[in-house]
């Protein structure tokens, strides 16, 4: 009996082992390698002044054994034990200088080997920048003169990147910057056994809370992320011959520092104790102090609390002073905002905030500078009687920019919209340096704000810039793209002469970088970069913005992929890959306006489908899903159905026009986008297959919230209930195809959505196929972890969509 039960028992373990794949990576088809790897054209970055252009190459993906180097994830912060640094950055490994005036074209010397840089800064002159560069050991500051296109690490001691700012310019001359305060004790051992157990404890208090990921879990967390963020201030004086660095004030967890416009005083944010499990560090209890360049207090501003229980409705916020920050258009002057609703958003109340200020070096109380109908969203400093304050509500959509007075406090609306609404945006204000080194509003002599605007129209987004006269409100459009191709406005360079930098591309041009005016519209543009195509592969793939309706009327549009040489009438209907990303609208109108450009360039991201045109397919990406609620009712309140008709819709444009086959059609998407396709496949029989990548699939375990859904589990829990495609995992028998980083950091998005959903699906028969994807994030970045992804899905699509009809012998 013994015997015959070790039999069964070992082929149990054979059937299981069968069950999975002991797997090594795989690569894609060359033409998808070729585009994964391709190195993408140069990143810009222009001075304030227009004289400099740099051109950084960007570092190409790097290699899964990178991505395994110990990591620590913690209070919602993931970082580098090695360097003190953030584990998960992106680099530029090479920069070259360019003369704006004359066109010429340096490389950067004295740069370290193996350049990993990022947090680029200019200086308030505009004549150097510095850099961040991640070695192995310890992450440097690098600053570069740029007329001697020469670099130098100015830092003795190790920088500290962990969280928060990094560095910051004082003058020319000076530089602020963190170090690592314990790099040289020792790291906090983890005990081999609790000392107790965690406990946390609910004392009638509601303490709702989103969804977070790497939060503290226990002591010897909390005494890992006291130990890697805490920091030192130095200051360096940089000279000819060399640097002199000097402390400021004493070590702590500095959540950020700033420096006053005057360059007198730091405005520090200091994390406190006690540490919180429920929210990661961004709510920890933080200090305000406004400190001298001595590093000696000067006066506190806010001793803020743990933001735990604060109210989490997208119109709430928390009760105590928040955004506080230097005003830029006065030598030393704070502002902050508080609630004048006790911070509940659908509470009734004739003001929402208050904004003050007050001195950085008195005694004085603050001062009510305005109160605000909605919440406050920002304010763009001007001079001491222009200012632009933004403010707005998600519950009804709207948002205002009024005109303000800082010396009167008078606010007048100047410009209302709904959020959704594109068509009627006024645009982003330009800016200039003041006597400070600040950026603030720039207001020309003849009284014009100049604005830069997507220029969103029912013939797509055709970028522009404008001109608004405060007194008169006169709006005056002064450049605006013209059809054909997708050009905005990079950097307005002198506005009083006309002089600004574009951004210029077309289906068939590589994105470039240009000199115009817009005064002498007939004078000829100067090319400053001469970027080639970086995709040779997807020369001859057409690319059409195309338009369709839904049944209910709502318009929609995708952009269409088709393959070089592809003829519809000598080659007949192909598979159709479409690939979307629900959004929420209050509004049908809001809802069918016309988004993006048909006239962008063909570019390519390892998470997008471009790849399958050039593998026999019709491609749809970013075929619109709107989910709309007006009124009293909530977008999500009718979720399913409209997935419906937008995914019907999108297969019948392609149908109508002769190049998707309808009865070969996959859908996907990522994040939300895979929760949308895990949906599509639970309540329609409109796909053959569908592609999930790190979604989340069951609702109850984000049950304060999700995406634009701002109530909770227990407030509509058939909403809850009905939107999980967990909830429907019987009925899922469409092949559906999972992928998920092992380390997902994304609020809700964890890993274990992914296996649950694909457990239940097995459980009830379908057909699935779970990827994990070692040391992966969110959003992907080791070589081989992408290659291997193109290689699942492409597998996918062809077994399950191109030869879906396919007759099957036996």
């Amino acid at each position: 009996m013994r015997r015959i039960l070790l039999v069964a028992l070992a082929g149990l373990f054979v059937q299981a082992g069968f069950s999975q794949d002991a797997f090594q990576y795989q690569t894609p088809p060359k033409d998808i390698v070729d585009l994964a790897l391709a190195r993408p054209t140069p990143s810009v970055s222009i001075n304030g002044k227009g004289t400099w252009m740099l051109m950084m190459e960007r570092a190409s993906f790097p290699s899964v054994e990178e991505l395994a180097q110990p990591e620590f994830r913690v209070a919602g912060i993931r970082w580098n034990p090695a360097n003190f640094g953030g584990s998960r950055q992106s680099y530029f490994n090479g920069i070259q200088v360019r003369d704006i005036k004359t066109g010429a074209v340096r490389s950067v010397s004295g740069l370290p080997e193996n350049l990993r840089g990022t947090n680029l800064s200019w200086s308030p002159g505009q004549e150097s920048f510095a850099f961040l560069h991640y070695g192995n050991n310890r992450v440097d500051l690098y600053v570069v003169n740029i007329t001697t296109a020469s670099a130098r690490r100015i830092n003795g001691q190790p920088v500290n990147d962990v969280m928060g700012t990094a560095y910051g310019w004082q003058t020319d001359s000076s530089i602020l910057y963190k170090a690592a305060a314990n790099v040289n004790q020792s790291v906090p051992v983890q005990p081999k056994a609790p000392s107790g157990p965690v406990v946390q404890e609910s004392l009638g208090k509601a303490a709702a809370s989103r969804t977070y990921q790497d939060l503290i879990k226990s002591p010897y967390d909390e005494a890992v992320f006291e130990y890697y963020a805490g920091a030192q201030l130095y200051r360096v004086s940089l000279g000819k011959s060399g640097t002199e660095e000097k402390k400021l004030g004493e070590p702590a967890i500095f959540r950020s520092f700033s420096i006053s416009p005057d360059k007198q005083y730091l405005l520090t944010a200091t994390i406190r104790k006690p540490f919180s499990y429920l929210v990661p560090w961004s709510g920890f209890p933080t200090q305000y102090d406004v400190v001298n360049m001595e590093g000696k207090l000067v006066r506190t501003i806010a001793s803020n609390p743990s933001s735990e229980g604060a109210p989490i409705g997208f119109d709430d916020v928390v009760t105590f002073p928040r955004n506080i920050d230097w005003r830029d258009d006065e030598p030393a002057t704070i502002f902050y905002v508080q609630a004048l609703d006790k911070g509940l958003g659908r509470t009734k109340s004739e003001f929402r905030d208050a904004v003050y200020t007050l001195g950085a070096n008195g005694n004085e109380q603050p001062k009510e500078l305005v109160r605000t109908k909605r919440r406050f969203r920002g304010i763009e400093w001007g001079n001491s009687e222009t200012a632009l304050l933004y403010e707005g509500m998600f519950a009804d959509r709207k948002t205002r920019i009024n005109l303000l007075n800082p010396l009167t406090g008078k606010a007048d609306s100047l410009h209302e919209r709904s959020s959704n609404d594109a068509y009627n945006e006024l645009g982003t204000p330009v800016t200039t340096r003041n006597q400070y080194g600040r950026q603030v509003l720039q207001i020309l002599k003849n009284g014009n704000i100049l604005l830069t605007s997507s220029g969103a129209s029912d013939k797509g987004d055709l970028p522009l810039l404008r001109s608004l006269n405060l007194k008169t409100r006169a709006v005056k459009e002064l450049w605006r793209c013209q059809e054909g191709v997708y050009e905005y406005v990079v950097s307005v360079l002198d506005a009083e002469k006309g002089n600004f930098i574009t951004r210029r591309e077309s289906p068939t041009e590589t994105p470039n970088y240009l000199l115009k005016n817009f005064m002498k519209p007939k004078t000829a543009a100067v090319a400053l970069t001469s970027f080639t195509n970086p995709y040779p592969q997807l020369e001859g793939v057409s690319k059409e913005k195309i338009s369709y309706k839904r049944a209910d009327g709502i318009d929609l549009t995708a952009t269409l992929y088709l393959p070089k040489g592809y003829d519809a009438k000598k080659d007949g209907p192909l598979p159709l890959l479409i690939w979307a990303y629900p959004r929420e609208y209050k509004s049908a109108a809001d809802a069918a306006q016309v988004r993006g450009s048909k006239y962008t360039f063909t570019g390519v991201s390892y998470g997008g489908p471009i790849f399958w045109a050039t593998q026999g397919y019709a491609v749809m990406d970013n075929a619109e899903m709107p989910i709309v609620g007006e009124g009293s009712k909530e977008p999500n309140d009718n979720f399913i159905p409209q997935l419906y008709l937008n995914a019907h819709a999108a297969i019948q444009a392609a149908a109508s026009r002769g190049v998707g086959d309808s009865t070969r059609v996959g859908v996907g998407g990522h994040s939300y986008g895979a929760f949308m396709t895990a949906n599509l496949l639970a309540h329609t029989n409109l796909f053959k297959a569908g592609i999930a990548r790190s979604g989340a699939y069951n609702r109850t375990l984000t049950p304060f919230g999700f995406q634009a859904e701002e109530r909770t589990y227990w407030q509509a829990p058939e909403v809850y209930y009905n939107m999980s495609p967990f909830s429907f995992a019987n009925k899922i028998k469409t092949p559906l195809l999972l992928i998920h980083g092992e380390m997902d950091n994304n609020s809700g998005t964890f890993p274990i959505q992914s296996e649950r959903l694909y457990n239940a699906v097995k459980g009830h028969g379908g057909t699935a196929r779970f990827i994990t994807l070692p040391y992966e994030s969110h959003g992907y970045a080791g070589k081989e972890n992408i290659l291997h992804m193109l290689w699942e899905q492409h597998q996918w699509l062809e077994k399950y969509v191109k030869k879906a009809n396919e007759k099957k012998s036996f």
